[in-house]
């Protein structure tokens, strides 16, 4: 057992386990295969590389968005595409949860990258597997690994905003917390450390790091004048009170557009933007986590590695239920009528 665990700890996880919601899903290994598409649409990867490579080159930050859209995808009943559904008359999507409000970008790249298979392949290809194939291509498109994303999976017919509000971290929750909701998905302490650092290419909002910046992060910073300048400049954009709370800024400084390492390399030097994030450093109970951040910020290609594998491994949190009820989208933000 992870030494950091108490029992007191230990029974903390199953508490939130046991209120992450109805419906129970886990990594494992799903009916998803390499070649799903070879013979039914075979260009489907070349049309959203090629897409991708537009997206990123317009807009850096566009991989980061796609990354991030994946991510909240398959923490609510999986890999299912029930994050791209609009609100309507009869279904309430999960845009509007508290963890998705004003910070989820993204979709129109993914209605761009459908239209263009949908000419080409109509009713083939999942709007889920668009989205997990999408952003494959948006980590190497900025420096990062490249991994084989097995495909086959459904659209869904429901979203779940209360599972979104449920079963996503957020910047202020505490280590444990956000291990035990990554166990829930079948996700390791190892995965969840290899998968945080998909933010050396995000953006995170004012409100999401001001407690931070205003609370603990001159005490786990290195006195030093890059250091010192760097929160400045954090507090500019982001002032104590009055506003500002969608102000944005990079939560790697050092190289924002680039996906490499330097994310675990402010960890250590005490500068991660977001609570949660320097919680895997600095917390009492990071015995486990603080060692793999120490490893990932030293050694690259350990660390592309395991995002890697990471990777497929949150991709393959599938939907079962969508495999019976589920379809192809003609429209990823509608259900087909």
């Amino acid at each position: 057992m992870d030494p950091s665990f108490t029992s007191k700890s230990l029974l903390h996880v199953l508490l939130i386990l046991g209120f992450l919601g109805a419906t129970r899903l886990h990594a494992h290994d799903p009916p998803l295969t390499l070649d799903y598409y070879a013979s039914t649409c075979p260009t489907v990867f070349d049309i959203v590389r090629k897409e991708m490579e537009c997206a990123v080159i317009s807009e850096p930050r566009n991989a980061a968005m796609i990354v991030r859209l994946h991510f909240h995808d398959c923490f609510v009943q999986g890999c299912d595409g029930s994050i791209l559904l609009d609100d309507t008359v009869t279904l309430r999507g999960e845009k509007k949860a508290a963890n998705n409000i004003n910070s989820l970008k993204g979709s129109g790249i993914v209605d761009k990258i459908k239209n263009m298979i949908e000419s080409e392949c109509p009713g083939v290809v999942s709007c889920a597997d668009i989205l997990t194939i999408a952003a494959r291509d948006a980590v190497i498109l900025v420096g990062g690994p490249y991994w084989d994303v097995p495909v086959g999976r459904k659209d869904s017919v429901t979203a779940n905003v209360d599972l979104a509000n449920t079963n996503l971290p957020t910047p202020e929750e505490s280590l444990l917390s956000i291990i035990a909701k990554f166990l829930y998905q079948g996700l390791s302490v190892t995965d969840m450390v290899a998968l945080a650092g998909a933010h050396t290419i995000g953006m995170a909002q004012c409100k999401n790091f001001r407690s931070r910046i205003y609370g603990d992060f001159e005490s786990t910073s290195l006195k030093n004048p890059i250091s010192e300048s760097h929160l400045s400049s954090l507090r500019s954009v982001c002032p104590p009170v009055g506003g500002g709370d969608n102000n944005i800024t990079a939560m790697d400084y050092m190289t924002p557009n680039l996906f490499d390492n330097s994310f675990y390399q402010l960890l250590i030097n005490g500068e991660g933007l977001l609570n949660s994030d320097q919680e895997m450093y600095s917390s009492l109970f990071g015995i486990e986590t603080r060692e793999l951040v120490k490893k990932y910020a030293a050694d690259p290609l350990a660390f592309f590695q395991q995002f890697s594998e990471s990777m497929v491994k949150m991709g393959n949190i599938t939907n079962s239920e969508s495999f019976i009820t589920g379809e192809i989208r003609k429209n990823c933000r509608f259900v087909n009528t």
